[in-house]
C-alpha cells in the first residue's frame, strides 16, 4: 500500500539533514562575568579573574575522600517542658510573666469563660422564652401606645407593672378530663413545693406527668420572669451575718433574709413571717413574699382517638382513648398579701348594721290600689 504523502514532504528531511546549522556553547563562565570583564575581553587586553577563594579553602580542609555530614534535625518531644505547656494554652500569655501576673490572668480568663458561659445559656433559653423578639417588641409598644391614649393607668395594669405571674400550659396527657380535674382541685392554692409534694404521693399514675409539668414551669418562672428570687441572699452576705452573730453584734432575728440563693432555709433561723388571711377565711404565715404558689390550676380537654375491640361470637366494642392537658397560673405571695390587705381594709370600712328604727310604718295598705 503506497503512502499517501505529497512528494514536496518527503523532501524536506533531506534538506534538513544537508543544511548546516549554527550551534552556541554557553560556558558557566559567561554568567559570572560583568559588563567590565565582557569589555576587557572584547579588548583582549585584561584578563578575568575567576577564582573563588571561599570554595578553595573549603576545598583545601576538606580530605580527599571524606564525605559531609548528614545534618540531623532536633525534634520536640510532648513533655510539658516543651512546645505543649500549659501556660502556652492561656489567651494572653506572655514569656517572661510572673506567678502573681499568671494568677491574675488565669482568673480573668476564667471570669470569662463564665460570663460565655452565661450568655450561651441565655440565648438557649430565648430560643424557647423568646421565640419571637420583634413581635414581642411589638406588642409591647402596642400596649404603650394604648395606655398612652388613655391617659391613665388602671388596677389591672398597675398590678401587672408590679407583680409578677406565670401561666403554663402542658402538652397533652393520657387521661381523662375526669381524673385530671381532680388533681388540679389538690394542688390549687399551694405553694409549689407543697403541690410537688402532693403530687409525688399520689397514687394516680398521670400525677408524674404532672410533677415534671410544674417543675418545667417553675423553672421556666425563675428563668424568664425573674419570681421567687427576691428573698434569696448571696454567700458572702451569708458569712458576714453569721461572722457577726458569732460576736454578738447582730441578734438572730436581725438577719437578712432567711433562704440562701439556692432556696434552702438557713439553719438556726427564727424569722417571724407576715400572717395572711386567705379568700376561704384560713391563714397563712408567709416567710418569703417572693415564693411561688399556685393561684389558679385547671384541666381542659385534649383530642381523643378510638379504636375497635372486637370480642366474641364477631361483637366488637368502640373504645374511647381521651387526653387532657393541664394548666396552672403561678403567682408570688406578695400577691396574697395585698389582696389580704384589701380584704382586712374592706372589713373595717363596711359600715356598721343597725336595725330599723322605731317609727310608725305609715303609707301601707292591706290591698292592692288596683
Amino acid at each position: 500500500m503506497a503512502a499517501r504523502i505529497p512528494v514536496r514532504r518527503l523532501g524536506q528531511p533531506c534538506l534538513a539533514a544537508f543544511r548546516p546549522r549554527s550551534t552556541y556553547w554557553v560556558t558557566s563562565n559567561r554568567s559570572f562575568t560583568n559588563s567590565s570583564a565582557r569589555s576587557a575581553k572584547n579588548d583582549d587586553t585584561k584578563e578575568v579573574d575567576l577564582s573563588n577563594p571561599i570554595l578553595e579553602e573549603y576545598l583545601a580542609k576538606r580530605k580527599p575522600n571524606e564525605k559531609p555530614a548528614r545534618p540531623v534535625p532536633q525534634t520536640g518531644g510532648l513533655s510539658k517542658s516543651g512546645l505543649f505547656k500549659e501556660e502556652f494554652e492561656i489567651p494572653g500569655y506572655r514569656m517572661g510573666m510572673t506567678p502573681a501576673e499568671l494568677e491574675a490572668l488565669k482568673q480573668e480568663n476564667k471570669k470569662k469563660d463564665e460570663e460565655r458561659e452565661i450568655e450561651r445559656e441565655r440565648r438557649l433559653h430565648a430560643l424557647r422564652l423568646d421565640p419571637l423578639p420583634s413581635a414581642r417588641r411589638s406588642y409591647e409598644r402596642q400596649l404603650v401606645i394604648r395606655s398612652l391614649r388613655k391617659k391613665r393607668e388602671g388596677k389591672t395594669l398597675r398590678l401587672k407593672r408590679t407583680e409578677r405571674e406565670m401561666v403554663y400550659k402542658s402538652h397533652d396527657l393520657p387521661t381523662s378530663l375526669k381524673k385530671m380535674t381532680r388533681l388540679m382541685h389538690q394542688i390549687a392554692g399551694k405553694t409549689v413545693e407543697e403541690a410537688l409534694i402532693q403530687l409525688r404521693f399520689s397514687k394516680k399514675r398521670v400525677a408524674r406527668d404532672i410533677v415534671k409539668g410544674l417543675q418545667v414551669a417553675r423553672d421556666e418562672a425563675i428563668a424568664a420572669r425573674g419570681m421567687g428570687l427576691g428573698a434569696a441572699v448571696d454567700a458572702e452576705t451569708v458569712a458576714k451575718e453569721d461572722a457577726l452573730i458569732a460576736a454578738g453584734k447582730m441578734k438572730k432575728s436581725e438577719r437578712t433574709r432567711a433562704y440562701l440563693a439556692d432556696g434552702t432555709r438557713r439553719r438556726g433561723t427564727k424569722e417571724k413571717g407576715t400572717v395572711i388571711e386567705l379568700k376561704d377565711g384560713s391563714k397563712k404565715t408567709v416567710m418569703d413574699p417572693t415564693e411561688m404558689y399556685v393561684d389558679q390550676a385547671w384541666a381542659s380537654k385534649g383530642p381523643e382517638t378510638k379504636s375497635v375491640e372486637f370480642r366474641a361470637r364477631g361483637r366488637t366494642n368502640l373504645l374511647h382513648h381521651r387526653s387532657a392537658k393541664f394548666n396552672v397560673l403561678l403567682k408570688e405571695e406578695k400577691t396574697r398579701m395585698r389582696i389580704s390587705d384589701e380584704i382586712k381594709k374592706k372589713r373595717a370600712n363596711k359600715p356598721l348594721w343597725v336595725p330599723l328604727p322605731d317609727r310608725p310604718v305609715t303609707t301601707q295598705r292591706q290591698y292592692c290600689l288596683w
